[in-house]
């Protein structure tokens, strides 16, 4: 009986003592994440089975004002990942993906080489408005420090819209950075 409680008390102590050294070892950083979403627009006369492209409007950062937030600076981020990337049919409200063969997302900013970061191929009927995107595992930290970014919807549908489709896109991003001292 003595032996049990002293193995325990034992075992406690050293997990104690990892704790404590391991959360040392995490001070000084913080994680946030950062949201956007652009509206864009698939027009009824898109042709079937012929891929398209639609840009977004370029998305404003603010990066440096959401740094200063989180009491970091884009010199202090270790690196950024996208969590999520995801489409939403907002027009017509009816309306699911069904039409839609495959979509991949690339983003470009300023003097930047454009990236794919989100796709899928391909698109499988769940009767949602909803379009969850696999996302690519790249850092795109250089792409969130930059004033602005755009995104290009590259697809191909499988049937012929009727009539435009309105689309919503959410991307999230993880940010790691050091803190400011």
């Amino acid at each position: 009986m003595k032996m049990i409680s002293m193995n325990k008390i034992f075992s406690v102590l050293i997990m104690c003592v990892l704790f404590i050294s391991c959360k040392k070892q995490f001070e000084g950083f913080t994680k946030f994440t950062i949201s956007y979403s652009e509206e864009a627009t698939i027009s009824s006369s898109t042709g079937v089975n012929l891929p398209f492209n639609i840009n977004t409007p370029p998305t404003e950062t603010n990066s440096k004002q959401e740094f200063k937030n989180e009491k970091t600076r884009k010199d202090l981020i270790k690196e950024i990942f996208i969590e999520n990337i995801s489409i939403e049919i907002k027009n017509p409200s009816s309306a699911d993906f069904s039409f839609l063969e495959e979509v991949t997302i690339y983003i470009k900013a300023d003097g930047l080489d454009e990236k794919s970061v989100a796709w899928k191929k391909p698109v499988v009927n769940t009767g949602s408005n909803i379009l969850k995107l696999d996302v690519t595992s790249h850092d795109l930290q250089e792409y969130i420090k930059m004033d602005s970014f755009t995104l290009r919807i590259n697809a191909i549908t499988d049937e012929l819209l009727t009539q435009d489709h309105t689309l919503n896109i959410s991307t999230k991003f993880n940010i790691s950075a050091k803190l400011l001292n």
